[in-house]
């Protein structure tokens, strides 16, 4: 596997490819933020961007939304994926959220993966995105990229993935690194990508493999 800083030297490249990256989800507050975050499982940011300009309006707090009744929330958010469960969630994480952290959403992993609907990936991207922390989201994107440029074993797990880079990269560049990474996985397909990136990350990879036989 390629070391810390051939990694961060790939991912400047990625930085270099993508050009400036920002947050795709539309929100105004970090409870919108969160609510959109949970929506954007197995959908497109684009998708979720569509349906919380009506959603945020009518239930624009965790306090409103708690009192939400499930069919409307499926109403307005049905052409995401998963919208019968992601409206359950919302009305629930909603509802902790106010009995729990006075309708605030926490700035901390711990107490976030307690709200219904709101795994790792969500927190980090919270933590990152709303309030400055160097926590690293993984998602699918991330994932096959990591494994294609050789950064961790192809069986490699989320948190291998998620440890890997954030031992790799300093805390101040976590936040673009995860946004350049979703963007690079979005605009190239990676299994069968063919570029400077790729061939540099083999050439390591060989390197790296061929010292150690030695």
């Amino acid at each position: 596997m390629l070391n810390n800083d051939q990694i961060f030297e790939l991912i400047k490249m990625i930085e270099d490819d993508v050009g400036p990256v920002g947050i795709s989800l539309n929100a105004e507050t970090n409870f919108q933020f969160l609510i959109a975050v949970m929506m954007s499982a197995q959908t497109t940011d684009v998708a979720v961007n569509k349906v919380t300009p009506n959603l945020f309006k009518k239930y624009p707090t965790a306090e409103k939304m708690q009192c939400a009744n499930q069919d409307d929330i499926e109403n307005i958010i049905r052409s995401i994926g998963l919208y019968k469960n992601k409206s359950k969630n919302i009305i629930a994480t909603s509802k902790m959220l106010v009995s729990d952290f006075n309708g605030k959403v926490p700035d901390n992993r711990e107490d976030l993966i307690k709200l219904p609907g709101v795994g790792r990936k969500t927190a980090n991207v919270v933590l990152s995105d709303r309030f400055n922390q160097p926590t690293f989201a993984v998602d699918t994107h991330v994932e096959k990229i990591s494994k294609r440029l050789h950064f961790v074993d192809p069986n490699a797990s989320v948190i291998t993935i998620e440890n890997r880079i954030v031992d790799a990269l300093p805390d101040n560049e976590l936040h673009t690194a995860h946004h350049s990474l979703i963007e690079f996985g979005r605009k190239y397909n990676i299994k069968t990508l063919d570029n400077q990136i790729t061939q540099l990350s083999d050439q390591m990879f060989e390197k790296n493999k061929e010292a150690r036989t030695h």
